[in-house]
């Protein structure tokens, strides 16, 4: 069903990157808060990443009323980020998937899956488009179901899953849509995939934090201020993981996000971790330096000011 891609390939489409890098960025960005400080950080970042751009995706919580409901929330969040930005959404900013899949693997089709598809072909296979995906892996992974040949033309860096010793990974991007989650590790394409618990766990920061280096930075940095601030009652003792941000922090420099080349894990039905050692490999994050990722990403917001 997918094509075969050459172990050589994946390997060499698999290394770090070291130069900067053409990139999509696909987000349930008004999930949660750390979507946001995601997308601020890739579009602070143009000497290291270039964004082509933003894919909103569906989630379903209390955030939402359901997928569609979540994709458009996400949607809207993003304009209110770009607005901040001064940045114009134009031929940027595209509408996901309103449902996720179901288990015989229909796709589902968007302007945002079309938009993808035809970017991924047009880049040359030494050349890969980096698909930064932070939420459901549904567009994605309708993109691939779709047109399967785009395998051999990007690069997916997934936030997904738990690392690969947790008990289960029923993790929220993961769990979210999980036929799609079993097709990116099946399929063959090069994934990098950045896992939550045990690994992303690590990027915490704290209002004090917030307001010190944040607040004050331009509309942006006071938007992401309000919103940290709102996501929580009380903020005595407490801090807030800002997981999303690994992902960009990958590309800007991968000596911060350290990975190992481990062989796709298999997903079971009970949202638990299998392993095969005749699979395809895959790179995982084994851990994330914390303090060089903020400190980056608060020196950018400053320079705005």
């Amino acid at each position: 069903m997918f094509p075969s891609i050459a172990e050589d390939m994946r390997l060499a489409q698999l290394q770090p990157p070291t130069t900067k890098v053409r990139m999509v960025l696909d987000t349930d960005t008004y999930n949660e808060i750390d979507d946001q400080f995601a997308v601020v950080y890739a579009m602070l970042s143009p000497q290291q990443i270039t964004v082509e751009a933003i894919y909103a995706a569906p989630y379903h919580n209390s955030r939402s009323d359901g997928p569609a409901d979540g994709m458009e929330k996400s949607y809207q969040e993003i304009l209110r980020l770009l607005d901040k930005l001064d940045y114009a959404p134009d031929n940027f900013v595209y509408r996901g998937s309103t449902a996720f899949l179901k288990p015989d693997l229909q796709p589902q089709r968007s302007v945002a899956v079309t938009d993808l598809i035809e970017r991924a072909l047009a880049s040359p296979e030494d050349d890969p488009l980096y698909v930064v995906a932070i939420g459901a892996i549904t567009n994605v992974a309708s993109a691939i179901l779709i047109e399967p040949e785009i395998i051999k033309h990007i690069v997916v860096v997934w936030l997904g899953g738990h690392t690969h010793y947790w008990p289960d990974t029923k993790e929220f991007n993961l769990r979210q849509d999980i036929p799609a989650s079993r097709l990116i590790f099946d399929c063959g394409v090069p994934l990098v995939q950045i896992p939550c618990a045990g690994v992303t766990t690590h990027l915490f920061t704290t209002l004090s934090e917030m307001n010190a280096y944040v607040r004050g930075r331009g509309a942006i940095g006071d938007y992401l201020v309000e919103i940290y601030e709102d996501y929580m009652d009380d903020h005595f003792g407490r801090s807030k993981v800002i997981w999303d941000i690994a992902t960009i922090a990958y590309l800007i420099n991968a000596d911060w996000v350290p990975t190992d080349l481990v062989h796709s894990p298999i997903l079971t039905d009970q949202v638990t971790w299998s392993f095969d050692q005749r699979r395809h490999f895959i790179r995982s994050a084994n851990y994330i330096h914390r303090d060089p990722i903020f400190r980056d990403l608060f020196t950018k917001l400053d320079a705005r000011t």
